[in-house]
């Protein structure tokens, strides 16, 4: 047996771009037409071993779907090779693999026999297939009548119980509950205690951070690096701010206009107040000096905000609010709190102020909102604010209960205390 579960080699995926549809038919009829080239995947190579949790990462359009769906035989590759040795089982994108019209058991006994299970072999499981799903009676009910919620319970209950010696998924955990994503993780720690071999890919960078040996990471199809989970996110986050992450960065001769150029921005955030005082600038800053939307959790990290004053203002205040994806706000603070009062604040001035803190918020995607408020005529008055300005990403290797960690510092003893 060979200690890989998966080799990849020069792996290429091409596609055919044709100006109109009609293009396509006319090039099977043997006339020529222009056609545009798209390489979803060029020249990728990658190994896994046997036992290894190994995680794939990228922006969008990298190709990381495409790389699952030729290991898993849905697609055919270009060019290149891939040799699996192990039997496999997949869970990608919501439907794959089963049919509409059959109830929730059907696809349980259809997914069993492809997989190369004998009926009685699929009756041994089924009933653990059916309690991790936790989905009731709908099993016997049509899966195109399930939310997209079941239709993720039953597939991963199939996937993971029928005794899988290499598990794939594609991002497919994102959908269920935040209870049963916790049960399927826990079922992944029971994989690698196993010596299971798990590939996935996954936007959750906490996740990639906490289980994943190793990480390879794509863009635009082509593999940029592979190796410890910590070193391909801080690359990712290169990436996500435009800049390459395998290169050297040089001081450019032209300087940005705005810190918030160098970070992604909503375009959609909501905007109001007098503008008496307006935000001009801001950024979120890691511990490495990079303007970025991905923080560690435990590291330390800024928030930079910068204000114009077009009239006097008494008393301005700046502030920054975290809030979860729903909109419930979770922390936050201002000048006024910090008791760092803004003095100049004439027709014309302008003022940047930092927030220099410690994220301890657990690992997950939150929204930053950015606030100018104080006085004028003696009137408590909103100036400018920015509300779900930016998203930001904690990147967590150990989450704790609710939003926030205590940071605690465990001791034990044994025996008896001296």
């Amino acid at each position: 047996m060979s200690e890989f579960a998966i080799q990849v080699k020069h792996l290429d995926k091409m596609y055919k771009l044709y100006n109109k549809p009609s293009d396509r038919l006319k090039e099977a009829l043997g006339f020529k037409v222009p056609v545009r080239e798209h390489y979803a995947l060029r020249d990728v190579s990658f190994e896994v071993r046997r036992g290894e949790t190994v995680g794939i990462i990228g922006t969008n359009g990298s190709g990381k779907s495409t790389i699952l769906k030729i290991i898993t035989g849905v697609l055919n590759p270009t060019g290149g090779e891939v040799t699996v040795d192990g039997r496999i089982s997949a869970l990608l994108e919501l439907g794959a693999g089963f049919n509409m019209e059959y109830t929730g058991i059907e696809n349980v006994y259809l997914n069993g026999t492809m997989m190369g299970f004998s009926k009685e072999e699929i009756d041994s499981r089924l009933q653990d297939i059916l309690d991790f799903a936790d989905i009731g009676d709908f099993v016997h009910q049509p899966v195109k009548a399930y939310s997209s919620g079941m239709f993720v319970r039953l597939a991963f209950a199939v996937a993971i119980n029928i005794d899988p010696e290499i598990l794939i998924v594609d991002e497919a955990l994102s959908v269920g509950d935040v209870f049963f994503q916790a049960k399927c993780y826990r079922k992944f720690e029971e994989f690698k205690k196993m010596g299971r071999t798990i590939l996935f890919v996954s936007h959750d960078l906490s996740s990639i951070a906490r289980y994943c040996d190793r990480v390879v990471l794509l863009n635009k199809g082509v593999k940029l690096e592979e190796g410890s989970p910590k070193q391909m996110v801080d690359m990712y986050k290169q990436l996500l701010v435009g800049q390459d992450p395998t290169k050297q960065q040089v001081q450019e001769e032209k300087p940005k206009e705005s810190w918030s150029e160098e970070f992604q921005v909503n375009p959609n955030m909501l905007e109001y107040g007098s503008k008496l005082a307006e935000i001009t600038d801001f950024a979120v800053i890691d511990d490495k000096g990079r303007s970025t939307n991905t923080i560690e959790k435990g590291s330390s990290f800024q928030i930079r905000m910068k204000a114009v004053f077009h009239e006097a203002i008494q008393e301005p205040i700046m502030a920054y609010t975290f809030k979860d994806i729903k909109g419930t706000e979770i922390t936050g603070t201002n000048t006024m709190f910090e008791k760092m009062h803004i003095e100049h604040s004439d027709e014309g001035d302008t003022c940047t102020v930092t927030f220099t803190q410690k994220m301890f918020l657990q690992g997950g995607e939150y929204l930053l909102a950015f606030g100018c408020t104080g006085y004028k005529d003696g009137e408590f008055t909103v100036f400018h604010r920015l509300y779900d300005a930016c998203n930001i990403t904690v990147v967590s290797e150990q989450n704790t209960v609710g939003f926030y960690d205590m940071d605690s510092q465990v001791e034990i003893q044994y025996g008896e205390e001296k």
